[in-house]
């Protein structure tokens, strides 16, 4: 019939059903997920990057990095030519009476890194020293002789 207006219903049709919007949500909520695991600890709690210092002198090369909450058993140090790796992992033990306690975020219980750092110069593989204090690991590196800046005389 021309000239006739209908009016199409939406009567108890989900507003969500076939909303762009759904599919956006969908993928937020599968984002949000591989970012805080089931027990509400986040991703911020398990992997670390801890902060560097990366120095030297004409005798060495210092690095400095802040591990606070760590044990000098619970870090590795390696040296493969001019890249050093540091690496560590950190988990507490549960105390019996923290079993009634319910967590709604767990950020401090376990954590994990791995930092490599390539060098600025060759470095005496036997002279390197490691050391723990106050939270913060330093590892002393003599260089290499000829990694040592040398004069040169001039003639004239």
């Amino acid at each position: 019939m021309a000239g006739q207006l209908t009016r199409k219903s939406s009567a108890l049709r989900p507003w969500f059903e076939r909303s762009p919007l759904a599919s956006l949500r969908q993928e937020m909520d599968e984002l949000f997920s591989r970012f805080i695991g089931e027990d509400g600890e986040s991703a911020a709690g398990r992997l670390m990057a801890p902060s560097l210092d990366l120095s030297e002198t004409d005798d060495e090369i210092e690095v400095r990095m802040d591990v606070p909450g760590f044990k000098p058993d619970e870090i590795d140090v390696a040296l493969n030519r001019d890249l050093l790796t540091l690496s560590g992992e950190h988990s507490e033990e549960k105390e019996d009476k923290e079993e009634e306690r319910r967590y709604h975020r767990i950020e401090r219980r376990r954590g994990s890194f791995r930092r490599i750092v390539q060098l600025p110069a060759s470095v005496q593989e036997d002279g390197i020293e490691a050391s723990f204090e106050d939270g913060v690991l330093t590892i002393r590196m003599p260089k290499a002789e000829q990694s040592k800046p040398h004069r040169i005389p001039i003639k004239g």
